[in-house]
């Protein structure tokens, strides 16, 4: 998971670690991850909610690559980012956005994301029918992305290649 949002700070970001501790208390075999923001606002707040919960591990900011790694292993993503929203479906991993409203409603639509809003009851609800229900979970971790399949960076280096193999002589000389 992550929350780091400032819109978040405050009651909306109490709600989601209620909801979280909720999650691990209830469902002994979740582990809930959370690397969390170095803002103190969020720290003070993660660390009062959330520093003595059994299954909840609160652990350092992760470099990019780590953090991926992370995401490619959790079951699901739980999150107020805006980016994450776009990355995590290309894992296949349904994303649950605690936000009341969201810049990205591609993922909504596609059904890669759902919008949970910030209520605990909410969040816990969304959570623990994506845990029960393998049909719902299917649904989410296999649509469409509508980011794209993670594969630009393949495409960008083969065209580049081609292009450098026509035009190499053209270029030194």
């Amino acid at each position: 998971m992550t929350a780091h949002r400032r819109e978040s700070f405050g009651a909306p970001m109490r709600e989601m670690f209620t909801a979280l501790k909720a999650v691990a208390r209830d469902n002994r075999d979740v582990e809930v991850v959370y690397p969390v923001h170095l803002n103190p606002n969020v720290g003070r707040m993660a660390d009062e909610i959330l520093g003595d919960a059994p299954g909840v591990r609160l652990i350092a900011p992760l470099p990019y690559d780590r953090f991926v790694q992370l995401m490619r292993r959790a079951h699901l993503i739980l999150t107020d980012s805006g980016g994450i929203q776009e990355e995590a479906p290309a894992l296949g991993k349904p994303v649950l956005v605690m936000r009341e409203t969201t810049e990205r409603p591609e993922g909504i639509r596609a059904g890669t994301v759902r919008l949970v809003g910030t209520r605990a009851s909410s969040i816990v609800e969304a959570v623990q029918r994506l845990l029960d229900d393998p049909a719902e979970y299917g649904r989410m971790a296999t649509a469409k992305n509508p980011y794209g399949d993670g594969r630009a960076a393949v495409r960008i280096v083969r065209w580049i290649r081609r292009w450098w193999a026509r035009h190499a002589g053209e270029i030194a000389g």
